[in-house]
């Protein structure tokens, strides 16, 4: 069943549409005055001049080295699986793959993949890495010519993302396990 709507009819001066015109011409004139004679910038200059990121800004998602060099995603992939946009892909070493490069971790990724078209910079990877080994950088300037080239590698995230500092938990854990081997047992 169709509803008819009552509407009620315009009046001359909405018919010409006049004033709207006006207006809009009215700001234009307000803008280029202060432009060209107050002389404030409207715009930003953006390759010379860059946006000051606030402090919680969320940008790209890179992969980072631990202080020793070590690559410190151990391939859990939990970052894959909470990743809304299915952006990131992580492949297992494997049963014969390559081991780990440091004596504390399992396993290391063969393969981690994030596809920067698809991903929307949410910040659950790094929220729910254990290792703390993925971090959103202050990086709002991604650039590539083709798709394959915006498909981010483990080796590009790592260039990328750098060496963090911070906590190294595992580095804590061997101590205590070193502490425990040297430990007098009496039986």
């Amino acid at each position: 069943m169709a509803i008819i709507v009552n509407r009620k009819s315009l009046t001359f001066w909405e018919r010409l549409y006049l004033p709207a015109v006006i207006g809009g011409l009215k700001v234009t004139l307000r803008h280029a005055y202060r432009t060209l004679f107050q002389g404030k910038k409207v715009t930003m200059e953006y390759p010379e001049q860059k946006w000051t990121l606030p402090a919680d800004y969320r940008g790209a998602p890179y992969l980072v080295k631990d202080q020793a060099g070590n690559t410190k995603c151990v391939s859990c992939q939990l970052c894959e699986f909470v990743c809304p946009p299915k952006a990131i892909k992580i492949i297992p070493p494997g049963v014969n793959g390559r081991s780990a490069d440091r004596t504390n971790a399992e396993k290391m990724p063969a393969e981690f993949e994030i596809n920067m078209l698809r991903c929307i910079f949410c910040g659950f990877c790094q929220e729910v890495c254990p290792e703390e080994a993925i971090f959103l950088q202050k990086d709002y300037s991604l650039t590539g010519l083709s798709r394959d080239e915006m498909i981010y590698n483990k080796e590009k995230l790592l260039s990328l993302g750098g060496t963090v500092g911070g906590i190294q938990k595992w580095k804590h854990k061997l101590e205590e396990a070193k502490e425990q081997e040297s430990f007098p047992v009496k039986i």
